[in-house]
């Protein structure tokens, strides 16, 4: 049987895969922007705790999933639920590229900027919120962008501890030895990977500074 009739003949069981594997990718990057985005402003007000938060982010990245699984098992409340164990590990992996790009974004905010701002009377608050994130959407989308399909690949490893997701398709081909069973799991997650990051590469470009002046120059032109 080749891969296209495989899916055939079980797209109802591809399709239950491929919607938990994009729930606990979804739910975790949503749940990871909500914490490392704050965090990445954080260190831009305080930058004495970058080394601690971006280290520890950094030591995250190092540990590896199955470990990591291991080593939430025994928390309470996470490890009775394997969706919740894999939600967290996610979560925890998709940290670093969050903080680290948001902090770059706004720090990459052309300083004149922020004191023609500060000239108008603007608060830090008002700064924040009405500049520096906005100038610095593109370079946090980017971040996202790598969280997310970061986290479509990590997330294979949740059919390891019963979590669903298309992982159930390779770890059952792997057991039978069959490549057609471990296709059927490994190409929807790259697609999915890929889809992503076309999407988030999209997105952007339109957020970036650079298109948003080529537009302004544009209507300006036209007008």
């Amino acid at each position: 049987m080749n891969l296209w009739q495989f899916i055939l003949q079980n797209h109802a069981e591809v399709t239950q895969l491929t919607l938990e594997h994009i729930w606990l990718v979804g739910t975790s990057t949503l749940l990871a922007a909500a914490i490392g985005m704050p965090l990445g402003i954080l260190l831009t007000r305080w930058p004495s705790l970058r080394p601690p938060i971006l280290g520890s982010a950094n030591v995250i990245q190092t540990i590896p999933s199955l470990a990591l699984f291991g080593f939430l098992l025994p928390a309470p409340w996470i490890g009775a639920r394997a969706d919740r164990l894999v939600i967290l590990a996610l979560v925890l992996y998709a940290l670093l590229p969050l903080i680290r790009n948001t902090y770059a974004g706004i720090q990459s905010v052309d300083p004149s900027v922020i004191e023609a701002g500060r000239g108008m009377g603007l608060t830090d608050r008002q700064l924040l919120f009405q500049v520096e994130l906005p100038l610095a959407l593109g370079v946090i989308v980017a971040g996202i962008r790598v969280a997310t399909v970061l986290s479509i690949g990590l997330a294979t490893i949740a059919a390891a501890v019963g979590a669903g997701g298309l992982g159930e398709y390779i770890f059952r081909g792997l057991a039978m030895v069959n490549n057609t069973v471990i296709l059927a799991g490994a190409l929807p997650a790259a697609a999915l990977a890929l889809l992503a990051d076309l999407g988030f590469g999209w997105l952007e470009k339109r957020l970036s500074p650079q298109h948003a002046r080529r537009s302004s120059s544009a209507s300006a032109t036209s007008s």
